[in-house]
């Protein structure tokens, strides 16, 4: 029967299938007709939007019948009724439940219903049943948005029950309305006190439900951040604070000065002196920084406070001789032997272990070049200098024979670097360094003694020393010598003092600047040692002699290529000053000569470094925009304007891939001035870290038609890849040199790249950024900038005779490791994992904050990108960031689960 039934189905539909084809005969109207009577059909079924209510769950039927029923006993004239119904309302908004993204049901419901509650409200006497209804209205106002902000208006007339009693999404949808009411008003310069009030009363609920990134936004839109301060609790202040300082680069002056303020207040609230002492250099206050290191009570974070110092070069007498000895990095060389020891890289290189000649590709049909030239001896000299730098040994220069046969493989100024590399070497170890110079210094050749002399320097650079050797061998040798003397004195104490601020210093360079009968080379160098020495303090004097001399010496003098180093003097004083530097930019307008534009972008851009600011990079890719002929108009400035792009953008990763991807466009349409400077920036942006899609970028720029555009992208490509041993890199500076055998400026500057690359023999970086990239050293970035003046007229200094300004690299070498002492300061072993870092800032919970990790034990080398964390809680540091020297204690309450089994 079943089958038979089955069957009876299947031909009825079949027939009813026949029945719906249209007759072949049928004419063109007829199958019109039946086109439209299909299209016709589903709106004769389409449901009425009524009918598609009907067909809600009986559940919510019986929830929807009952919230009208109460809507209606509102409306009626019993006020009996009223409280009931609104209790009951109150109680079904608050227990319904709702997903991401669907509204909760009594809400979806009521929403046809808010214009007649308005109503209702509008036509009841004040009171508390008054004051309840609006309530209700300010919450059912979320889903009935008509740009009135009823949320709030209501919640200001309804009854002060707590905000949070409404639920999460209620007290995020009266903060946004709180911001948007609160923009107006100040517009229109009417008082908000009000809303003041009920944004205190919004963060608490905030701060209690993990959304701490909701109360830093809704204060710091108020503009009553400093209230954060009472409201923070041992368990939320490290989100908190890690919240606003990864918001200071995205807000306005004077705003990130008030956000990095009130962190260190909360920091210091609860006793983190590490953390507000990091704030206090980031706002490079040296007060607060004074007073928070001596307000702290705990000898050992006192010491580990020194070590933070010390890193970011920040000089003051503390008081004391062993926080002193910290402050001034004299342990860092014994220190860093030690990382070396226990790497396993205390054994000298030459520079034949780093060219690796024989996996060069060289054409062997053709005779090479005459190897033993002054040029590639002097490249073998930098390569020397930096592959073993700080390490205090070599086999070309330390050994007395070897080294007087070396240096007079060099030809003239080629003996001065070649002398001053002993400098690199020993750098850091001020004792054994003056007794290794010493004796080069009684040498009856000026280049060899002058190399000496700025050897002096580089061995004092990043360290003081209580006896001030530098001071006193060189200040004697500043006046009435021999030029290339002068030069070597005048370089060697600026790179020894570079960030101290010497007044003693002052009256020693100063008159050389203001002396129209010196050279412009001399006067150029004194006032780049001074912007050295007094780095971002905006010193009056030498400013105002600066620009005195820049008015008064005549206009051939101006056009010398050192006179850009005197702007970068300049620029250095202003160095992260901000607005500071305006006054001095209004008198570089007043100067006539074509030289004023081009320091006036020197000192801007020192000026925001590191800031981010958008206004001034549209302004540096302004000045880019204009096509010159550098044979009518001096257009040595646009070089300045894309150095200015890559020192603004640094440090903020945003910012620099966008400088990045401005810099392809710069290079297909710029001139020839703007090309040769883009690779020159790409090396700043990502000093010792190396990008693969840079690299690959600047290795297109090494083979370029224009000799200076190579040249600068390979000397980049040795700065991106500074002290890392990166492998690839290695092998495109080896298929390079094979390339530009035949070049001998080609092959000097490959050479140089090859030895930044094994800088250290891959224990130091040139980055300047360090604390988890929290700080930028003022010294290390104005070597770096330093370096690159020299590249954007490298004919003149690198490749002529002022290749000793290689040297300037060396305040912004850094053992990038990872140390951990006990609270004696000996060095003790413990397991650490080293990742890439993870951006944490907002994130639920407490989340990873490195991933791919490898357990290692103390010291350890850290890349740009990663970050280190112990690996088990039996220690704990003295500091938040494990970087550098970092001071341990043993936890006490530490149970060690093996021993127990």
């Amino acid at each position: 029967m079943v089958e038979e039934k089955k069957k009876a189905a299947e031909g009825s539909s079949s027939k009813d299938r026949k029945g719906a084809d249209p007759e072949p005969t049928e004419s063109a109207a007829t199958k019109g007709d039946v086109v439209m009577k299909d299209t016709a059909a589903p709106t004769t079924t389409k449901k009425d939007p009524k009918e598609e209510e009907e067909e809600l769950s009986e559940e919510d039927q019986q929830l929807k019948s009952e919230l009208e029923m109460l809507i209606e006993r509102l409306k009626e004239n019993n006020t009996s009724l009223h409280k009931p119904a609104l209790e009951t309302l109150r109680t079904l908004i608050r227990t319904a439940t709702s997903s991401m993204t669907s509204v909760p049901k009594p809400l979806k419901f009521l929403r046809p219903h808010f214009p007649s509650l308005i109503v209702v409200y509008d036509s009841w006497p004040s009171g508390e049943n008054k004051n309840f209804l609006a309530d209700i209205i300010s919450v059912l106002a979320m889903s009935y948005d008509d740009g009135n902000r009823d949320t709030l208006k209501y919640r200001f007339l309804g009854s002060t029950e707590p905000v949070g009693s409404w639920g999460h999404e209620y007290v995020r949808h009266l903060a946004s309305e709180v911001i948007a009411e609160y923009t107006e008003r100040i517009e229109k310069d009417q008082p908000a006190e009000d809303l003041i009030k009920l944004a205190l009363e919004l963060v608490p609920f905030f701060l209690k439900h993990n959304a701490e990134a909701d109360a830093c936004d809704l204060l710091l839109e108020l503009e009553i951040l400093h209230h954060l301060i009472v409201h923070v609790d041992k368990d939320s202040f490290q989100r908190v604070c890690l919240y606003i300082v990864s918001c200071v680069p995205y807000v306005a002056p004077p705003d990130d000065i008030s956000i990095l303020k009130t962190a260190r207040t909360i920091y210091k609230k609860f006793d983190e002196y590490a953390q507000a002492l990091l704030m206090s250099m980031k706002l490079n206050d040296l007060e607060l920084i004074k007073e928070d290191f001596e307000s702290c009570p705990n000898e050992s974070i006192k010491k580990q406070l020194a070590f933070m110092l010390a890193r970011q070069q920040i000089n003051f007498d503390s008081g004391r001789e062993d926080l002193n000895e910290i402050i001034c990095n004299t342990k860092l060389s014994e220190n860093f032997l030690a990382l070396a020891r226990d790497l396993d890289v205390i054994e000298a290189k030459t520079p034949e272990d780093i060219y690796k000649s024989h996996l060069e590709n060289t054409r062997s049909a053709v005779p090479a070049v005459n190897v033993d030239s002054a040029k590639q001896n002097l490249a073998s000299t930098f390569v020397n200098a930096f592959v073993n730098a700080g390490f205090g040994n070599d086999k070309l220069m330390m050994n007395t024979e070897e080294s007087n046969s070396w240096i007079h493989k060099n030809k003239d100024r080629g003996m001065m670097s070649a002398a001053a590399s002993l400098g690199s070497i020993l750098l850091w170890d001020v004792e054994v360094g003056l007794t290794e110079i010493d004796k080069f210094l009684y040498s009856s050749d000026d280049n060899i003694k002058a190399g000496a002399l700025l050897a002096i320097g580089l061995v004092n650079s990043n360290v003081r020393h209580e006896s001030d050797p530098a001071l006193g061998l060189l200040s004697e040798y500043v006046d009435n010598n021999p030029v290339v003397i002068r030069v070597a004195a005048i370089v060697g104490l600026g790179i020894a003092y570079a960030g101290s601020a010497r007044e003693d210093l002052l009256e020693l360079l100063l008159p050389l600047i203001s002396d129209s009968a010196l050279s412009m080379e001399l006067a150029s160098l004194a006032a780049l040692s001074l912007g050295l020495i007094f780095v971002g303090s905006c010193h009056g004097d030498i400013t105002s002699t600066i620009l005195q001399t820049m008015m008064e010496r005549e206009e051939s003098a101006l056009k010398d290529s050192y006179t850009r180093f005197m702007g970068v003097g300049l620029g250095l004083l202003f160095l992260g000053k901000q607005e500071a530097s305006d006054a001095t930019l209004e008198t570089l307008k007043a100067i006539e000569h074509p030289v004023s534009k081009l320091v006036e972008i020197i000192v801007e851009s020192f000026s925001f470094i590191a800031t981010g600011n958008v206004l001034k990079v549209q302004h540096m890719l302004h000045l880019c925009n204009d096509h010159l002929d550098p044979a009518k108009e001096d257009d040595k400035f646009q070089s300045f304007a894309v150095l200015g792009v890559a020192m603004i953008a640094m440090g903020e990763e945003i910012g620099a891939e966008m400088a990045i991807r401005s810099f392809n466009h710069l290079m297909h349409y710029g001139e020839a001035s703007i090309r040769r400077a883009v690779p020159l920036a790409l090396g700043l942006l990502c000093a010792s870290n190396p990008l693969v899609h840079v690299l690959d970028v600047l290795s297109k720029y090494s083979h370029d038609n224009d000799q200076e555009v190579s040249q600068n992208a390979i000397f980049a490509m040795g700065l991106v890849g500074a002290g890392t041993n990166n492998a690839r890199l290695a092998q495109m500076l080896r298929q390079l040199a094979s390339y530009y055998y035949r070049e001998p400026n080609h092959l000097f500057i490959v050479r140089i790249a090859q030895g930044l690359v094994h800088m250290g023999k891959g224990t130091l970086t040139l980055n300047p950024f360090h604390s988890n990239k929290m700080l930028l050293s003022p010294v290390a970035v104005a070597g770096l900038i330093t370096t690159l003046t020299a590249f954007t007229d490298s004919k003149t200094f690198v490749l002529g005779q002022a290749h000793y300004l290689l040297y300037f690299l060396l305040p912004a070498i850094y053992p990038r490791f990872l140390m951990t002492l006990n609270e004696d300061l000996k060095n003790i072993p413990v397991t650490v994992r080293v990742g890439q870092a993870v951006d944490t800032v907002g994130q639920a919970g407490r989340p990873k904050t490195i991933t791919g990790f490898q357990t290692h034990s103390t010291p350890v080398l850290l890349a740009y990108s990663e970050r280190a964390e112990l690996a088990s809680e039996e220690y704990l540091p003295y500091s938040s960031i494990l970087e550098g020297f970092v001071i341990i204690r043993k936890n006490p309450e530490w149970m060690d689960e093996d021993k127990e089994k």
